[in-house]
């Protein structure tokens, strides 16, 4: 929008919409998650894989039919209290907020319902007082194993540095439990994890300004068109918000997929060859065009392997990208690499 005439193509993948990040007038009493959904995105993608679970069956999900309910019971003993682990580096205490945040971290993966079932399977085990000791060792090993020597992550500093100085916030940081309890009723287990991201903008305590911050307009024609690509799934940026973006652009095309994880680039053939054939050629997706990630939750062994069996290559030609039609290239033979989740 600040510069419309001045790119050849653009697409952005994993969309939040700019007014709901900036914010107006009405809004100065509302946290960012009450603009952006992220956490209903991610109870949606959750609520999502247990159905998913008990129509696939014991075969092939055994918590079919439970699913929700462990995963309810789960919490519900960890709100209550933690569960205490020892290991050779000492006691280690698992709270609530740790499984919610782990939940919501295998959220972000293409695998996501493998992650889940994995996760709740360990965290049963440890709750079960005549849990098989091998069993209990694993669920140990597997929850203790996260990596305690990390080095320092600046992601708060610079999420507060832009988050902050983009866009309106409340004005006493004393609003947040309140208003982060309210965000959990709405959307369970993830209101209150997404909710204190912007904790830190009370404009009482975050007195920084930035004079020059864009806050729109977000509804410019541009000269070339803006591809906009939408993740049915997506815990962290809710499709609603590419719907919505999408439609803010005149001139832009909406592409959706039904995969999981976050942003949708190299989760199929389709949406990738979509987007490189865009980017290369200019060439738009047809209008309507919903992509089907390869790897979706319960396949069969043989289908989850056949997915993986594929050349784990993205077209590299340009006559490559031509071949491929993106409405209809779900099945194609070709496989994206695997992309970095951010």
């Amino acid at each position: 929008n600040m510069v419309p005439d001045r790119f050849r193509a653009i697409t952005v993948d994993g969309v939040i919409d700019p007014t709901k990040w900036t914010g107006d007038g009405k809004s100065k009493d509302q946290i960012l998650d009450d603009r952006l959904r992220s956490a209903d995105g991610a109870y949606k993608a959750l609520t999502e894989i247990f159905q998913r679970c008990d129509a696939a069956g014991k075969e092939l999900c055994p918590e079919a039919g439970k699913f929700a309910a462990d995963f309810e019971l789960i919490a519900k003993r960890l709100r209550a209290k933690p569960i205490e682990l020892e290991d050779a580096s000492g006691k280690h205490y698992i709270r609530y907020s740790d499984f919610i945040g782990d939940a919501l971290n295998r959220l972000y993966n293409p695998t996501a319902a493998a992650w889940e079932l994995e996760l709740v399977q360990d965290f049963l085990t440890l709750i079960e007082p005549d849990a098989a000791a091998d069993r209990v060792a694993t669920a140990k090993k597997r929850l203790t194993e996260r990596g305690r020597d990390f080095p320092y992550f600046n992601d708060t500093d610079a999420n507060s540095a832009v988050i902050c100085t983009d866009g309106i916030h409340p004005q006493d940081a004393s609003q947040w439990p309140a208003l982060t309890a309210a965000a959990d009723q709405r959307a369970p287990y993830f209101g209150r994890a997404w909710g204190w991201g912007d904790a830190a903008c009370a404009t009482n305590t975050w007195t920084v300004q930035d004079e020059d911050a864009y806050r729109g307009p977000f509804n410019r024609r541009t000269a070339e068109p803006v591809l906009v690509v939408g993740n049915y799934w997506d815990p962290a940026t809710n499709y609603n918000s590419a719907v919505s973006s999408a439609a803010l652009l005149p001139n832009s095309r909406l592409l959706s997929s039904d995969s999981w994880g976050h942003t949708a680039y190299g989760t199929s053939a389709c949406v990738t060859g979509a987007v490189d054939q865009y980017l290369l050629t200019g060439t738009l997706p047809v209008v309507g065009t919903v992509c089907v990630g390869d790897l979706q939750p319960f396949q069969t062994q043989a289908k989850a392997k056949a997915v993986r069996g594929r050349a784990e290559r993205a077209p590299t030609k340009l006559a490559e990208i031509a071949k491929l039609d993106p409405a209809t290239a779900g099945d194609a033979k070709l496989l994206p690499p695997v992309v970095p989740l951010r």
